[in-house]
């Protein structure tokens, strides 16, 4: 095997984040061997979509005291997580400088290699999930499970309040992005130096683009979506990453028996192939504008650490698919934490 500290994969995140951080990155997740490659100059986009996955599940990680928690047990017992999806939502409204909905990710997830091979209804929440798959390594690199909220859906008063908050986006990906995207689109590959100057950029895309809201508008949001309201303060962050496990209902009774504020049912889809639970989400604490322009800050609920067990469709052959039902009901950790 190809040794982790002069492959491509491995320089990529040493020079965006440092030695320490890179080690603990390889020693807490899974990496297909396909993604150790000796270095070439060349990076490909397997390699920049893994390296990006990488940084956001560390991301969830530094924001999710039991996310933290739950790596830290697996490091102690020798094993390593296998990312299988991290999910985020956005609105698919104008949104200042920021493109509308999923289209401010697709812009990128594709040129890395990633394709919508599903579109969820998620109906009860008004929003609209697409599953982006990689094509190069479907099973082995996270999918990107990217949910849109659809204001229209909701109240007249509810649509301004979003317009009010998103309307202030920024854009975090600078124009000098977009050639090295369309050169990764066509050729599936860049020079690492051009990697290394774009996945900083990247990340960046996972956070919150907005002004601090209002209390006002924040409350008027979470009368009517949970889920806008925790757009509001959390942005395009990562609302969960996932831990895909041999057994779910195990691994749920274990973090129980922990003490751990893991939800108490596992969701199944209809296939009865995907199970799902998670644990509670996150308190935080956040600033907003109050009524006299003053800020001020309250505690709502931020991100939150998944756990999935996928079965075979066909002889090894994993069901990657997503189910409505599953998702509606793992949103809900963040409405009632």
């Amino acid at each position: 095997m190809q040794n982790l500290h002069e492959t491509t994969l491995w320089a990529l995140l040493e020079r965006t984040v440092g030695t320490a951080r890179t080690a603990r990155l390889f020693d807490a997740l899974e990496v297909h061997p396909s993604l150790l490659l000796a270095p070439t100059g060349r990076t490909t986009r397997a390699e920049l979509a893994q390296a990006l996955n990488m940084l956001l599940f560390e991301d969830v990680t530094r924001r999710v005291p039991m996310a933290a928690a739950y790596v830290g047990d697996t490091l102690r017992e020798g094993r390593k997580l296998v990312f299988d999806h991290g999910a985020l939502r956005t609105v698919a409204a104008p949104s200042g400088a920021l493109p509308a909905g999923h289209a401010a990710f697709r812009r990128f997830l594709e040129p890395l290699g990633f394709e919508v091979r599903g579109v969820y209804p998620l109906d009860r929440l008004g929003m609209t999930g697409r599953a982006y798959t990689h094509r190069d390594l479907p099973e082995a690199i996270a999918q990107f499970f990217v949910s849109e909220l659809h204001p229209e859906r909701f109240s007249p008063g509810f649509q301004h309040a979003v317009q009010r908050v998103v309307g202030t986006s920024r854009d975090p990906l600078p124009a000098w992005a977009a050639p090295l995207l369309a050169t990764l689109a066509c050729d599936g590959v860049l020079p690492t130096a051009e990697a290394e100057r774009l996945l900083p950029n990247l990340v960046a895309c996972f956070d919150r683009q907005h002004r601090e809201p209002s209390w006002a508008d924040y409350e008027l949001l979470r009368a009517e979506s949970p889920e806008m309201a925790w757009i509001a303060t959390e942005g395009n962050a990562f609302n969960h990453a996932t831990d895909r496990v041999a057994d779910v209902f195990a691994v749920a009774a274990a973090q129980r028996r922990r003490g751990r504020p893991i939800k108490p049912e596992v969701e199944v889809s209809r296939s009865g192939r995907v199970k799902q639970t998670a644990f509670r989400a996150a308190m935080v604490e956040r600033a907003f504008v109050d009524a006299d322009g003053t800020l001020r800050t309250e505690v709502v609920p931020g991100s939150f650490h998944e756990f999935i067990t996928r079965a075979e469709e066909a002889p090894g052959v994993l069901d990657l698919r997503f189910d409505s039902g599953n998702a509606t009901a793992i949103f809900g950790m963040t409405a009632k934490a």
